[in-house]
């Protein structure tokens, strides 16, 4: 019998139209990052500690000085509203309900002051076109609305090839459920198109012009993580963008623990990609990630409405917390030793 949560994607898909299905699902070209990412996970092996008093356990985590209930949060993604009317309404609602953090994408289909006024607590993913000053509207909305942090994402100088079976999802899903926090006409404005020329100095651009801490998505190596800690960033987020952007990238499980021993005494880590099930949050975060964010699974959840997030908050807490137990770690400080084997006396 699988559990409630391996099962997702498939109710997801007893519901979506095909179109949307494959949007959420695909990954770039010959999808061997994505398909690889959960086993990358699963590969993981556990040093567990025994008769250590586990009746107790606290999954909560800070994130850039702020408790979170649970050491996850969700990750940025496009369309929510083609999943569910709802869309990010039910995703943040939900989340917030569980005490984490959502990450609310700059292609949103729900405008700002909408999310703000729930009063979740939710961070700004943001892309930037070559034309810095275009981004400006948008981030001066997010903030407005109450955003906390602005996650960078930038594995994306161009949009990864994705070959498409059927009717692509452009062509079918209302244009109004992505993008309402743009100004009328800024795809077609000179500039618009994604930033091929990031650097580390729009870190501090970023920081400067909306007065948050700067998260940046889609490292995988430590020297890039280096260079970014150094130019600013509160967090690095080890990300390959779910398989959808360079096929072939390394798993960012394989990719964590390099970036972790990189930066970690200096910034926060966090990392998506795969993360599947309560084992899979215990193999991150034994890697040293300072928390994990999914992508996929609010998403195949959300098909299911707000009630259908919550319940996979619900059911990964109760997974997360049994391998904790069984681990004997009280606390996910507590998992960084299930990776190591005790010194030897006199070895």
């Amino acid at each position: 019998m699988t559990s409630w949560l391996a099962g997702l994607e498939e109710r997801a898909r007893a519901v979506l139209p095909a179109p949307v299905l494959e949007y959420v699902a695909q990954g770039a070209r010959e999808s061997l990052t994505a398909a690889g990412a959960a086993d990358a996970w699963r590969a993981v092996r556990f040093l567990p500690h025994v008769m250590r008093d586990v009746t107790d356990v606290d999954p909560g985590v800070e994130l850039l000085g702020r408790r979170s209930e649970v050491p996850w949060g969700v990750a940025p993604t496009t369309l929510q509203r083609a999943v569910h009317p709802e869309g990010e309404l039910a995703m943040v609602r939900a989340t917030a309900a569980a005490g984490a953090v959502t990450v609310v994408s700059s292609n949103a289909g729900t405008g700002f002051a909408e999310i703000g006024a729930t009063g979740a607590r939710w961070w700004l993913q943001a892309y930037l076109p070559s034309d810095r000053t275009l981004a400006e509207p948008m981030l001066a909305r997010a903030v407005e609305a109450g955003a906390e942090a602005v996650v960078l994402t930038v594995d994306t100088p161009v949009v990864g090839t994705k070959h498409v079976v059927g009717e692509s999802v452009w062509d079918t899903v209302d244009p109004g459920l992505v993008r309402v926090n743009f100004g009328p006409g800024h795809e077609q404005h000179p500039g618009a198109d994604k930033a091929t020329d990031l650097g580390p100095h729009d870190i501090d651009w970023l920081r400067t012009r909306t007065g948050l801490p700067v998260v940046v998505k889609g490292v995988l190596r430590p020297d890039d993580a280096r260079r970014c800690v150094q130019a600013g960033a509160a967090a690095v987020w080890v990300s390959n963008h779910g398989g959808r952007q360079l096929d072939r990238a390394v798993a960012t499980a394989t990719a964590l623990p390099a970036v972790v021993a990189e930066v970690g005494r200096d910034a926060q880590v966090y990392v998506d990609g795969g993360v599947r099930s309560g084992l899979d949050v215990l193999a991150a975060l034994a890697s040293g990630a300072d928390a994990v964010f999914l992508g996929r699974s609010p998403v195949w959840a959300l098909a299911g409405g707000e009630e259908g997030v919550a319940r996979l908050h619900a059911e990964l807490l109760a997974e997360t917390v049994e391998a904790l137990r069984l681990a004997g770690c009280r606390t996910a400080a507590e998992t960084r030793s299930l990776l190591r084997q005790a010194a030897v006396p006199g070895a």
